[in-house]
């Protein structure tokens, strides 16, 4: 056996490995309330997720988990939903790693049954999810996720009413979900049932045709609103999509996060006993094969 101070040495750093120091570096990290558009054409089965076709929505939610396991420790993230004319938050942000099976739960069960108008004032709707981000304080960026659709369709040159909102004062993105074929919307009652699909009458028609009982993603809308407020627009044609966008360094902040090194000295610690012991296993190895030939 070697000299006795590796062996005191690597049960230090064992010791080390138990109780470690506490070692804090900085570290970007995100925050964001998300909002998930939950109107009835969200439920238009028209994109892709992997090999099957699915509902917008269906994607949305599945894009953000995506996102949710690539975010950094010490980043957080709340949810929101929009019908009407409003996004309303049903989650505040929580830590992404000490809550993400919380985070998870509830995220999977934000859908239709929810919803508690058919309108869908898209226009408003952003200013809203605008609005829900800066009270959650400095630093929360904000994500609508819509296919952009407004029902009943605007009028022209109808504004939406953001005077209280400042382009760029909340950082955030919108995120277009759909095809680009017009397809139609399906209908569903009060408890979440199919019901057909919304015909012609059945929706209020804007000037330009009546083609407001289909639907496609408005990705042109969705740009004009992002530029209003001072967001980013992407199109999510695939789940990583918006994995990307909520990891994009420009919506980083820095910010001290606790960081594990115990590997490090348990690490060190076991290359020493190695080192301690490995002349001694050799002949022990060929003693014991000797005493089986014999």
């Amino acid at each position: 056996m070697r000299a006795a101070w590796p062996l005191a040495l690597a049960m230090l750093l064992l010791a080390l490995a138990v109780w470690p120091p506490r070692v804090q570096w900085q570290r970007p990290v995100f925050h964001w309330q998300v909002s998930f558009d939950i109107t009835q054409s969200m439920n238009v089965e028209d994109v892709q997720l992997g090999d099957a076709r699915v509902s917008r929505l269906t994607l949305a939610r599945a894009a953000m988990r995506d996102a949710l396991a690539a975010l950094p420790c010490g980043s957080r993230v709340g949810w929101s939903v929009f019908a009407d004319y409003r996004s309303l938050m049903i989650l505040a942000p929580l830590e992404v790693c000490s809550h993400y099976e919380e985070l998870l739960a509830t995220l999977e069960r934000i859908g239709e049954r929810m919803r508690w108008a058919n309108a869908s004032n898209i226009s408003k709707g952003v200013g809203w999810a605008v609005r829900g981000a800066r009270s959650m304080g400095p630093g929360t960026a904000f994500v609508f996720l819509s296919d952009g659709q407004e029902a009943p369709p605007l009028r022209a040159n109808d504004a939406p009413p953001m005077a209280d909102i400042t382009p760029g004062e909340v950082k955030g993105w919108l995120i277009g979900v759909g095809g680009d074929a017009p397809v139609p919307i399906p209908r569903t009652d009060g408890s979440g049932q199919a019901a057909g699909y919304w015909r012609p009458g059945d929706v209020v028609q804007g000037a330009a045709g009546r083609d407001e009982h289909l639907s496609s993603l408005r990705e042109e809308h969705l740009r004009t609103l992002a530029g209003l407020v001072g967001a980013d627009y992407r199109r999510l044609h695939t789940a990583h999509a918006l994995r990307d966008a909520l990891l994009d360094r420009r919506f980083a902040q820095s910010q001290p996060a606790d960081v594990d090194l115990r590997w490090i000295p348990a690490l060190l610690a076991l290359l020493l006993l190695v080192w301690c012991f490995a002349p001694d296993i050799g002949p022990l190895v060929a003693r014991r094969s000797a005493t089986r030939l014999a």
